[in-house]
């Protein structure tokens, strides 16, 4: 009767893991979509007005976009690190890996602040006085690049939230098998929003 019970949870387990698994691949796959129609939509605009979204992007400024790249696909490494380290036990040194991703993951979010602080004070936003004066190729490049990079931004916030939220729950409850899950899925979301970067930091900023 016991081995029963014991079967019995184990097996559901086994099927609660499978099932966060498949919703977290789902939410994914629904993020993707949300993205790609945003890439679409920049590339007919980029078709259309070639020249002006070149021009465009020579305002936006390099050393921190290359920065920000540089910070993403090194918190991608450590969250990885992370997860591999939980795996094998070592939640210490989980703990330090996943500090490192939230730490740059914010440094990202900083980055950020600056860079639209300053195009913010220059007079390029959506709708600015400045910017209406430019052609059309360049209000659409800036309405999407806020756009897009904002959404993003926001993207990384949650990321940052979520991580943050996973090494509380590992400080507390260290033992908790649950953990790893929670952790293997963040680390999923955290791979979504490094790829998304990756496509969009050349878009904008390696425009030739």
């Amino acid at each position: 009767m016991s081995s029963v019970a014991e079967t019995a949870v184990h097996e559901e387990k086994h099927s609660d893991v499978i099932g966060a698994k498949m919703g977290m691949w789902l939410f994914l796959f629904t993020e993707l979509l949300l993205f790609g129609g945003m890439f679409i939509l920049y590339a007919a605009y980029r078709a259309k007005h070639q020249h002006e979204f070149f021009l465009s992007s020579a305002e936006l400024n390099m050393p921190i976009g290359t920065l920000n790249t540089a910070l993403l696909l090194t918190s991608s490494l450590t969250v990885a690190l992370s997860i591999e380290a939980l795996r094998r036990g070592s939640r210490n040194l989980s703990k330090l890996f996943l500090l490192a991703t939230i730490v740059m993951g914010f440094g990202f979010l900083v980055n950020k602040y600056f860079e639209w602080s300053a195009k913010i004070h220059h007079g390029i936003y959506p709708n600015s006085p400045e910017l209406l004066k430019a052609s059309a190729g360049e209000q659409l490049f800036f309405s999407l690049y806020y756009v897009m990079t904002g959404l993003h931004g926001l993207h990384v916030l949650v990321g940052v939230l979520v991580l943050g939220w996973i090494y509380t729950l590992i400080q507390k409850n260290p033992t908790d098998p649950g953990n790893f899950i929670k952790l293997e899925n963040g680390g999923l979301y955290w791979h979504l929003v490094d790829v998304i970067w990756i496509f969009l930091f050349p878009l904008f900023y390696l425009i030739s």
